[in-house]
């Protein structure tokens, strides 16, 4: 889970540092470094994170109106990486429309997830 909130911190500041860049070497080398966080961390530790999570609700029973509040938000999460992907699509075709600013304020996105699902873990209001 650390390793998957760490990769969606990171990539959108890759789109901000990316979206600022004007030379063509830099703008490759971002393309190479987005591709190699996404597929190298932020897929292989959401996969983990997702299958551990389903272990621990099925095999351990876990339960709670908590956790279903849980599980909805880290579908949300899924959906915020499959977007990240989607502008790392768009930076790889040259037709990112995006901000610099806008990318800054995109990367917060993560931090309210994270704050909530630790919240509801913690405290397990329901």
């Amino acid at each position: 889970m650390v390793a998957w909130f760490a990769g969606l911190f990171y990539l959108p500041r890759l789109f901000v540092y990316h979206a600022m860049t004007e030379d063509k070497t830099g703008l490759e080398r971002f393309k190479v470094m987005e591709n190699k966080l996404f597929y190298g961390i932020i897929v292989p530790s959401s996969v983990v994170t997702v299958l551990t999570g389903i272990w621990l609700w099925i095999g351990w029973g876990f339960y709670g109106g908590w956790l279903h509040v849980k599980a909805f938000l880290v579908l949300l999460l899924i959906g915020y990486q499959v977007w990240c992907w989607y502008y790392m699509w768009k930076f790889s075709q040259g037709k990112n429309r995006n901000s610099h600013v806008w990318y800054r304020w995109f990367n917060e996105v993560p931090v309210v997830f994270l704050i909530l699902i630790v919240i509801l873990v913690e405290l397990k209001p329901f």
